[in-house]
């Protein structure tokens, strides 16, 4: 199979990765990566390079690709990874925060983090939520009950 992105380094580059390799103080995602564009300039396949340095064909093909199509720094550093959206935040954590903060229920001496849960769902301030993310959202406000 003819590879369809070929890598040649630059001379400043091939030194740069050098460097890293030998260091080692990158992460080892980085470290990896360089070892890939090492190894595709020498001329290895994808599957070469895979069994050299146990990762998966699709990890040597993507990098291969990304210095191909995008450059140096891009196939060398990771794209920001944007994460899981919030759930609770602003206006909301500012009500779970008020109920804690508020008198406890008849018969109880202080709130729970169950408790609490139970009641943000019975004001209908979610559909739900769990008494791990109360305590974390009341964490960010030094409030916590454990």
């Amino acid at each position: 199979m003819e590879k369809k992105y070929i890598v040649k380094l630059k001379m400043k580059e091939q030194k740069q990765l050098k460097n890293f390799v030998s260091k080692g103080k990158a992460s080892a995602r980085k470290l990896n990566r360089c070892r890939v564009l090492l190894l595709a300039h020498e001329g290895k396949t994808d599957q070469e390079i895979c069994n050299i340095l146990g990762i998966g064909l699709a990890t040597a093909a993507n990098i291969r690709r990304r210095y191909f199509q995008e450059g140096f720094s891009a196939a060398l550093n990771e794209k920001p990874r944007s994460g899981a959206p919030k759930k609770f935040e602003g206006k909301t954590a500012a009500k779970i925060t008020a109920i804690a903060c508020s008198k406890p229920p008849e018969g109880r001496s202080r709130w729970s983090l169950r408790l609490l849960a139970d009641r943000i769902v019975e004001l209908e301030i979610t559909d739900s939520i769990d008494y791990t993310s109360v305590d974390r959202i009341l964490k960010k406000t030094n409030l916590s009950l454990t």
